[in-house]
């Protein structure tokens, strides 16, 4: 599904430069349940931005689905996000002033889905994440577990290849982390790519393989036994 191979990028920084990932060689299969765990500065947000097509690699390869992902115009880009990838972040990013339905199915109107069935769909999305009854209310009326259940189910209602999230659970306590990361863990559960950074232990091994970075590069890569939220948390 995902094949990265020798991945470099670098940024400038005034007369200098920062070599952030240093030959990332990474492979994800359709399916899979991945977190990516590393210290602040270790290149994780980069490699995420990298597969989320938000920025440009310098070397090396990335092919999705088959597709190699090189240059692509900012048009180009955005086709391919609506096409292969659903975004979760850890700020939400709502719109505020758009229904809980309304926000789930903004990707269905990019994707110039017409109005009807985009309203059934993100109704369906919202029955799935549990709040089909919540679907006229404003993010400013919900809970932040609520605000990212609204947000999983947007970024779903596109039916992507790969779902990214990128701190999911940052923003929320330990009971809501939990209960998001038991709708993750169902997602997957249906055949869903995930790929999931974070710098928390316990959500890591919710997933079933950790990939640590650390100065830009890979340092260990493993299978783990997953942690089943429904059963190991009351």
């Amino acid at each position: 599904m995902i094949k990265i191979e020798n991945l470099h990028k670098s940024y400038k920084m005034g007369s200098n430069s920062l070599h952030v990932l240093k030959g990332i060689n990474f492979s994800v299969e359709e399916g899979e349940l991945v977190a990516i765990m590393g210290s602040s500065g270790s290149g994780k947000s980069t490699l995420l931005n990298i597969l989320g097509m938000l920025d440009e690699l310098d070397e090396g390869s990335y092919t999705l689905d088959g597709v190699p992902i090189k240059d692509l115009n900012e048009t180009k880009a955005a086709n391919y996000r609506n096409k292969f990838l659903g975004f979760v972040f850890q700020s939400f990013n709502l719109i505020n002033y758009k229904s809980a339905l309304e926000n789930v199915a903004l990707p269905l109107y990019y994707q110039r889905v017409k109005r009807k069935e985009r309203q059934e769909k993100a109704l369906k999305y919202l029955d799935q994440v549990g709040l089909k009854e919540w679907a006229t209310h404003l993010p400013s009326e919900l809970s932040g577990g609520q605000k990212q259940r609204v947000a999983i189910a947007r970024a779903m209602a596109a039916e992507p290849k790969v779902l990214l999230a990128d701190e999911p659970t940052g923003a929320l306590d330990s009971t809501t982390s939990y209960e998001v990361m038991n709708l993750i863990q169902k997602i997957n559960d249906q055949g869903n790519t995930i790929l999931i950074v974070t710098h928390e232990e316990d959500i890591a091994h919710m997933c079933k393989r950790i990939v640590h970075l650390k100065d830009g590069v890979i340092v260990e890569d493993k299978k783990v036994k997953q942690v089943r939220v429904a059963q190991n948390v009351q």
